[in-house]
């Protein structure tokens, strides 16, 4: 069997391509100032589209916002989001979240990401933690959004809810799991 010169180059270019949008390079960080802006945008477009999680928001004891995290791959993904942690209304950190993966994986997604810390007990874990990696430093109960915005009702006695919304691109993956979560300093 002979494979054509034009099939194997663009299979050389696929595969360069995706290690290229995979590969791990220097990311210019936000400033605390756009952060805050663009939690505060991603807050307005999730509770318009979850209108429940905002009497559910009132009851978090923190909750951290990553308005923007972008996952791209081709057999090896990774992602990367930057947000911040708010208590009582106020930002008091903020963070990155950082993942990789091999596997049966193919395309690129941006996405909004909610984790509502709604124990103490919970939230002093994440805030004292050197690096919290979902699945492993705590687990969260990813939340069912239903049509209007309706949420299931089921995950709401877990510590930590985590919410996705906001899917652009494809990529059929709505997982938390593996992703590390780092405080980053915005002084």
């Amino acid at each position: 069997m002979r494979i054509a010169k034009s099939a194997v180059f663009a299979l050389f270019l696929v595969v360069g391509l995706s290690l290229a949008v995979a590969a791990p390079r220097p990311v210019a960080a936000a400033s605390a100032v756009e952060i805050d802006a663009e939690v505060d945008a991603a807050l307005v477009r999730f509770y318009q589209e979850v209108p429940a999680a905002k009497e559910l928001a009132k009851k978090a004891k923190g909750i951290l916002i990553f308005p923007s995290v972008i996952k791209a791959g081709f057999g090896i993904g990774g992602e990367y989001g930057e947000g911040a942690l708010r208590v009582g209304g106020k930002t008091v950190g903020y963070y990155n979240t950082a993942a990789a993966s091999i596997g049966l994986q193919i395309g690129a997604q941006s996405r909004a990401e909610v984790l509502m810390f709604m124990t103490d007990e919970a939230l002093e874990r994440f805030r004292s933690s050197d690096g919290w990696e979902v699945g492993v430093d705590g687990s969260v109960a990813l939340v069912t959004i239903g049509v209007a915005g309706e949420i299931d009702t089921n995950t709401i006695n877990d510590p930590v809810i985590g919410f996705i919304f906001g899917e652009q691109g494809l990529m059929a993956n709505l997982s938390l799991e593996g992703a590390k979560i780092t405080r980053m300093d915005k002084s």
